[in-house]
C-alpha cells in the first residue's frame, strides 16, 4: 500500500516518486474546491513524503495557506466536500486541521501566510531536499524511532524535536 496509515502506529515506507503526483492530484481537487475562495494563496507539500530518498509515513501532509488565520473558517465546508474530516482548530498554533482516508492517507492543515510554524516547515523541507546528507540522518533517526515506538505516534514526534530544531536554526 502506497499510502495509508492506522491511527497511533508508526511505520515508515521507502520514499516513493508517487506521493508527488499524489500530493498534485489532491492539490488540483482542493483548487477547484476552493477556487471561490479569495483567501487562498498557495497548497503546499510537506513533511516526509515531500522530501525525496528519505523514508515516512505513508499519509502526505498538505498546508492551505490562507491570508489570515479567520478566514480558514470560511474554507471547511469546501475542504469537507473533497471528502476530508474536519478535526478543529488549533488557535494557539492558528491552525485548522483535516485528515482524509481510512486509514489516514492525508493530513491538511489550513494554515496563514504569515505563521512561523508554516516557514518552519517549508525551511525544513527545503534544506532536507537541498542537504542529502542532513536527509539521510534524519531517515536513519526516523527508523530508530519506528522500532522502538511503533504504537506511539506522540513519543515518536517527540523523539525527533531535536533534530528538527536543530535543521530549522540550520536552514534559517
Amino acid at each position: 500500500m502506497i499510502l495509508g496509515l492506522e491511527d497511533n502506529r508508526v511505520a515508515l515506507k521507502s520514499y516513493h516518486l508517487l506521493w508527488r503526483w499524489l500530493f498534485l492530484v489532491e492539490r488540483r481537487r482542493l483548487w477547484s474546491s476552493l477556487q471561490h475562495s479569495a483567501c487562498v494563496v498557495d497548497i503546499q507539500h510537506v513533511g516526509s513524503t515531500a522530501i525525496p530518498r528519505i523514508p515516512a509515513k505513508p499519509i502526505i501532509d498538505i498546508l492551505v495557506i490562507m491570508n489570515n488565520f479567520k478566514q480558514g473558517a470560511t474554507c471547511v465546508d469546501q475542504i469537507e466536500t473533497v471528502g476530508y474530516t474536519y478535526c478543529g482548530e488549533n488557535e494557539q498554533l492558528r491552525q485548522y486541521r483535516f485528515i482524509k482516508g481510512k486509514p489516514q492517507s492525508y493530513s491538511l492543515f489550513v494554515v496563514e501566510s504569515q505563521s512561523e510554524s508554516l516557514a518552519e516547515k517549508i525551511y525544513f523541507r527545503n534544506y532536507l531536499t537541498q542537504n542529502a546528507e542532513r536527509a539521510k540522518a534524519y531517515g536513519v533517526l526516523k527508523q530508530q524511532l519506528a522500532r522502538q515506538l511503533p504504537r506511539d505516534r506522540v513519543r515518536y514526534q517527540q523523539g525527533k524535536a531535536a533534530f528538527i530544531q536543530q535543521i530549522l536554526k540550520q536552514a534559517k
